[in-house]
């Protein structure tokens, strides 16, 4: 684990020289550090499956007691492959999508920091390594949200969401120094056999409160959302990589970590459920007013980080189970609409969905990406998706407040399964394009399929899934063992109902398109001089 992180380093130092080699798809060479980790992973697979974590330790600071400590668990492990697996093809897709830029070795240098970083939150078992981690992934992220800095637009989205983030940060490094002086210790695995003593403290209340302002900050949740989609201003692969798969989701990491320390209490349970329902329902209505298809994305993102942060919210077994599954199909299905995005954006030279119709004639295999990742973002059967969205609405169902719970989230859900079909649909259908736009490359069309069809053999193979992903992260966020069994199909349910009817909802309101778009547009600029990106201002 250490030899990986130094290496990950090393890239980050050799990568603006490597990628000019004279060699046919230099730009490819970066790949082998999230290759390396994938391998790492899939050998330790069989001792994570039997819930065996492995620890590795580094000096740091000796004087001082202090190691850079890590640990491979289930919730670590699913991090990192998505924090891997996505890298690697998203190193590969942006090798022609930068292709010929005079700065793709500067970009895939910050994309490899990037990456060491998002690493070292997963593993850390320190707290004050996981906070240099943390903040190394916001200025790393601030590098790639302005990796175009002579557009004002990209430097004013990446200091945006530095402050935000990195303001919330500062809180973070206070409400963890707060927790592993209550504890006794700054070690995460220990500090996860204390939970009753520290819910006890005194300090419990003011160390909830500065790690949720961190957490929620990095994750984007209400009222600090605004910084996500303004940082759609960064390039496609960026958006696919930091905004769908690894960097927004730290903050859900970092609440499933700390559950087995701080959750179970009124409090937790409180302050999750309401920032994360009033950011699923916010985020998914923020959606529909939008044109562009990285910014319908964007709030779509936002919406299900929310629903991420409700389910750790209401805490029970079988939600935080929905939660991870939630976490792994929407890295899925989001990641490969981001490229597919890029792709369009490449192929169309836009992005509008006003002024896009008909391409699905010119660019067959990015539209078969896309109808694959859609379908499981509306939750079709036998998408992986479809299991996700089950599982919330179980979950919701399960809670004392199920009516309002249940209500709220089947709204978004509506409204995102409508983005979805947007997303995937409006683009390809209809009249073919006046211009001459046509098929991209492998690696434009590649990476989107793949992580599309990832998303269906997921949902066939729900039960496989679940015991082999999910099952040790839940058994790592829980703190005592879990089984989980996945299924596409648990008979007549009222969870089945409701997801039908979410489907039928969001059909019908993809055929009223336009008046929902011109409803919820006007409702919301109305609010917009009062919304928290104006305070930001």
């Amino acid at each position: 684990m250490v030899g990986l992180l130094l290496s990950g380093l090393a890239a980050t130092l050799i990568a603006p020289f490597i990628v000019r080699l004279p060699v046919r798809r230099a730009a490819w060479l970066p790949g082998i550090f999230p290759a390396a980790v994938l391998s790492y992973l899939l050998f330790s697979l069989p001792a994570i499956r039997a819930n065996r974590a492995i620890s590795a330790s580094l000096a740091w600071a000796p004087s001082l007691e202090v190691d850079l400590t890590f640990r491979l668990d289930g919730l670590s492990f699913l991090f990192s492959l998505l924090i891997a697996g996505i890298g690697l093809l998203v190193v590969l897709y942006a090798s022609h999508y930068l292709e010929g830029h005079a700065q793709l070795g500067r970009f895939y240098a910050y994309l490899m920091l990037f990456m060491m970083a998002m690493l070292g939150v997963a593993w850390s078992d320190h707290l004050l390594g996981l906070f240099v981690f943390w903040e190394l992934t916001s200025i790393s992220s601030y590098l790639l949200i302005g990796f175009d800095h002579e557009e004002e637009k990209s430097r004013k989205a990446a200091l945006q969401a530095l402050l935000v983030t990195g303001g919330g940060g500062l809180a973070l490094l206070a409400g963890l120094v707060l927790l592993g002086l209550s504890g006794g210790t700054f070690a995460l695995s220990a500090l996860h056999l204390r939970g009753e003593a520290l819910r006890a403290s005194s300090t419990y209340p003011v160390a909830v409160a500065l790690i949720l302002l961190g957490a929620l900050t990095k994750s984007a949740q209400f009222p600090f959302h605004f910084w996500l989609p303004g940082a759609m201003a960064a390039p496609t692969p960026v958006s696919a990589y930091l905004h769908s798969a690894t960097m927004v989701k730290a903050g859900v990491y970092l609440l499933a970590r700390l559950n087995p320390a701080l959750g179970g209490t009124p409090l937790w349970n409180t302050l999750l459920i309401f920032f994360g329902l009033i950011t699923l329902f916010g985020g998914a209505l923020l959606a529909l007013p939008q044109h562009d298809l990285k910014r319908l994305l964007a709030y779509t993102t936002v919406a299900a980080l929310g629903g991420m942060v409700f389910l750790l919210g209401i805490g029970t077994p079988l939600a935080v189970k929905a939660a991870l599954t939630f976490l792994l199909a929407h890295a899925l299905y989001k990641g490969a609409l981001f490229l597919v995005a890029g792709g369009i954006d490449h192929a169309a030279h836009t992005r509008d969905i006003r002024r896009l119709s008909g391409l699905a004639r010119a660019m067959p295999l990015t539209a078969s990406g896309a109808l694959l990742a859609g379908a499981s973002m509306f939750g079709l059967p036998p998408t992986f998706g479809f299991v996700a969205k089950e599982l919330l609405y179980e979950s919701a169902l399960a809670h004392p407040a199920a009516g309002w719970l249940t209500l709220f989230a089947f709204l978004a859900m509506v409204s995102m399964g409508l983005v979805s079909a947007w997303v995937a649909l409006k683009p390809f259908l209809g009249p073919p394009p006046s211009d001459h736009a046509h098929e991209n490359s492998l690696l434009f069309w590649g990476p989107p399929l793949l992580l599309g069809v990832l998303g269906i053999l997921a949902g066939w193979q729900a039960t496989a899934v679940g015991e082999a992903l999910i099952q040790p992260a839940a058994t790592a966020v829980l703190g005592q063992a879990q089984k989980v069994k996945l299924s596409l199909w648990h008979g007549i349910t009222p969870y089945l109902l409701l997801s039908l009817a979410t489907m039928v909802m969001a059909g019908l309101a993809y055929l009223w398109s336009e008046t929902a778009q011109k409803l919820v547009g006007g409702f919301f600029a109305r609010l917009a001089p009062l919304g928290p990106e104006r305070a930001y201002q």
